[in-house]
């Protein structure tokens, strides 16, 4: 891992862990994922659920308007495609408000928010603890907090 890809000094840092339960199996092990590999940086962390994928820009953004005390978010939750569009809207609108209110908000925030084709897929992606969807996720928030503080650092 190159030094333009580190997260170290993190460590004390705080993330908030917004988490879709629409599909509990799977959230549970990018959750699992995503705690191994922030409890290994010595990053705190909170854990708050919501029902579906398109409740966690709304929870983040709730987040960051009380100014909670959070160096960055996770999102993790999943889509599985079905017979309707219903799919694509959950897919795009999440992905887009996520990114929008993190932009706006100023927070990092790593997104572990599967969209598959189906379960199997999804079970695929969220396996592998540190290795699967939830610890990449987890990775990139704390190389975007890292990047947060290197920034600070140079203003």
């Amino acid at each position: 891992e190159g030094e333009e890809l580190s997260y170290a000094g993190v460590g004390g840092s705080r993330v908030l862990i917004v988490e879709a339960r629409f599909y509990p199996a799977i959230s549970d092990k990018l959750f699992a994922g995503a705690a191994e590999v922030l409890k290994d940086a010595g990053v705190d962390f909170e854990r708050v659920m919501v029902p579906g994928c398109l409740e966690i820009p709304q929870a983040l953004s709730l987040a960051i308007d009380a100014e909670a005390d959070f160096d960055g978010a996770i999102a993790i939750g999943c889509v599985i495609r079905g017979d309707t569009a219903h799919y694509d809207i959950v897919c795009r609108e999440t992905n887009h408000w996520l990114m929008q209110v993190a932009i706006e908000g100023g927070w990092p925030v790593g997104n572990a928010v599967l969209t598959v084709d189906d379960e199997a897929q999804a079970t695929a992606r969220a396996d592998g603890g540190a290795t699967g969807k939830g610890g990449e996720a987890a990775r990139a928030c704390l190389r975007l907090i890292a990047l947060d503080q290197k920034m600070a650092d140079l203003a």
